[in-house]
């Protein structure tokens, strides 16, 4: 045994003296393998890499999952009840709300910041036509992120005469803050609403609807407000969501919709969170509820969030056909919730709906013209 132990001491003191000279390059490589064990290669060369590659390609996943640990909920709202039925008389539905019937119906305006929601726009106005003083109505030639588009509104006006000579409409330059965060340009936009407004006549008491085109009140609920005393001057409105189409039903609720009693010094035009109060099942959002895969395309490069585009695939229009067909996610990401229960618990496609039960009156009355945006009908034209 000493004998041998001797022999291989030998042998790594050759090796130790051999690496100090200048030796051929097999013979280095030899004696840096030497001193180099398999886990530290496993770590090197397989853990470390596929780590990186993993952080490239799920990073954002991770983020979403773990925000119930670096976000706190926001605060709760105060849920207000929301009372209807089609043959109930407007003094006893107000009364169901402890608010009074009026003499006479508030005004209404309805104003939106148009990007290319051509259908969604007809559905809309159809909708609250009946009790819309005024549409307002403003366009710019460059989406939130800078893009020049066209005046899409302007080369479709023939499709809303009806709504003429109720509509205040302009147009703006946009693109002037070229760069820059896109919030920043759709900020500047709710301020030009602001004064597009004025220009359509809205005055103190005044009711109107802050909305995107694609968050749409339900008819009878901006009559009820209309007629009623006693709603908060603020108040949101839920809508029930979907996403693509009104076959796919989203968990998480939308709020952001909003309608104000109008007072010329406060009053500003604006898409987050204003009040506490939240009018129960006000209506319907529809986000990315497009006709043709190029419209989808469009309106992932142009809205305030592009920034989730985080490779081009994604915008490949086979990818975007299954993704609809399936009810998943455009940017592949986990849902928006602020504990790890109802992110785990909505994780995975949208369930599907078959009810297109309580829809928007237009959608309904032309089921052959929209009719990708019922149930089963998830293939998109191309153009």
């Amino acid at each position: 045994m000493a004998d041998n132990y001797s022999s291989y001491k030998k042998r790594d003191d050759i090796c130790d003296d051999v690496c100090g000279q200048e030796v051929s390059r097999i013979s280095r490589m030899k004696c840096m393998m030497k001193s180099v064990d398999l886990r530290t290669v496993l770590i090197l060369f397989v853990i470390i890499p596929i780590g990186f590659l993993g952080i490239y390609f799920h990073g954002q996943k991770v983020t979403y999952f773990l925000r119930p640990i670096w976000q706190s909920p926001p605060k709760p709202f105060i849920q207000i009840p929301h009372y209807y039925h089609e043959n109930v008389s407007m003094a006893t539905l107000c009364k169901l709300h402890d608010w009074k019937v009026r003499k006479y119906p508030r005004r209404v305006f309805d104003a939106v910041l148009f990007n290319n929601e051509i259908d969604m726009l007809m559905i809309r106005w159809k909708e609250l036509y009946p009790y819309i003083t005024q549409f307002v109505l403003l366009e710019s030639n460059s989406t939130f992120t800078g893009i020049p588009k066209p005046h899409f509104f302007a080369i479709n006006q023939d499709r809303f005469e009806f709504v003429k000579p109720r509509l205040t409409y302009a147009t703006i330059a946009g693109g002037s803050r070229k760069g820059q965060n896109p919030f920043y340009e759709e900020a500047y936009q709710r301020v030009a609403v602001d004064r597009l407004l004025r220009i359509a006549g809205i005055e103190d008491d005044d009711l109107l609807i802050m909305s995107d085109v694609d968050e749409i009140p339900s008819a009878h609920t901006i009559n009820l407000l209309r007629w009623c005393d006693g709603p908060p001057p603020i108040m949101h409105l839920h809508l029930k969501n979907f996403l693509y189409s009104f076959e796919f039903n989203v968990e998480h609720k939308s709020w952001r919709a909003s309608i104000h009693r109008y007072e010329k010094s406060k009053t500003r035009y604006a898409h987050y969170r204003q009040t506490d109060y939240l009018f129960a099942d006000s209506g319907w959002h529809c986000s990315f509820c497009f006709r043709k895969i190029s419209d989808f395309v469009f309106k992932m490069k142009a809205y305030s969030h592009s920034d989730r585009i985080r490779f081009a695939h994604y915008l490949e229009p086979k990818r975007i056909q299954k993704v609809i067909c399936n009810g998943d996610d455009l940017y592949d990401m986990l849902p928006e919730e602020y504990s790890f229960r109802e992110i785990i618990g909505n994780m995975g496609p949208i369930p599907r709906s078959f009810s297109a039960v309580h829809l928007p009156v237009h959608l309904l009355e032309n089921v052959d013209e929209y009719k990708y945006l019922l149930p089963g009908n998830c293939v998109r034209e191309s153009g």
